[in-house]
């Protein structure tokens, strides 16, 4: 069908409230939410709730006052669906099973680069010690903590974010000068 006719249909039948909208959509474009949600670790029942969830979106979404369509109904199902997609992907945990046997076939690598973080994080400790406790604070809330530079900003009453940024940086070359005075002293 066309697609300009089924852009008109159905925003008409919406308003209208008439169910033939939801079929005549579903008919439409409903293999195409399938596909992308497929193509991107979803499964058929995914693919499902999202765009009956996307339906009653548009659905309410065309009972607004003040709604326009600037672009065709397709593009506009499709960025709901997209959105409603990519959030439910962002509260998915994915979990990868590793059988026993690969844990035993690769042991000794596992176990090599175990020992090489936990070295590595002893070393960071150490280092961390030697610096001003300013920037131990402030290199904490950054990378162990994960606070962006604007909370940075706003915790350390910096001006602005280059500021932040540059005290970021000047806190991470004190790290770099304790690491290259243990190289040389070593």
């Amino acid at each position: 069908m066309d697609p300009v006719k089924v852009n008109k249909l159905a925003i008409e039948d919406f308003k209208n409230d008439c169910e033939n909208a939801f079929g005549l959509l579903y008919i439409t474009y409903y293999p195409k939410c399938k596909d992308y949600i497929l193509k991107n670790k979803g499964k058929s029942e995914d693919a499902e709730d999202i765009f009956q969830d996307a339906l009653l979106i548009l659905f309410e979404k065309l009972h607004a006052d003040n709604f326009e369509v600037y672009t065709c109904l397709s593009n506009y199902l499709m960025g709901i669906t997209k959105n409603l997609w990519l959030r439910k992907l962002t509260n998915r945990v994915f979990y990868v099973e590793y059988p026993d046997q690969y844990y035993q076939e690769n042991q000794h690598a596992i176990d090599l680069a175990i020992d090489k973080e936990i070295d590595y994080l002893e070393k960071l400790s150490d280092y961390m010690k030697k610096i001003s406790d300013h920037c131990q604070d402030l290199l904490t809330d950054i990378f162990f903590k994960n606070k962006n530079i604007i909370e940075i900003q706003q915790k350390y009453n910096y001006s602005n974010k280059h500021n932040a940024q540059n005290q970021k940086y000047k806190c991470i070359e004190q790290i770099k000068n304790v690491k290259q005075k243990q190289i040389f002293l070593a």
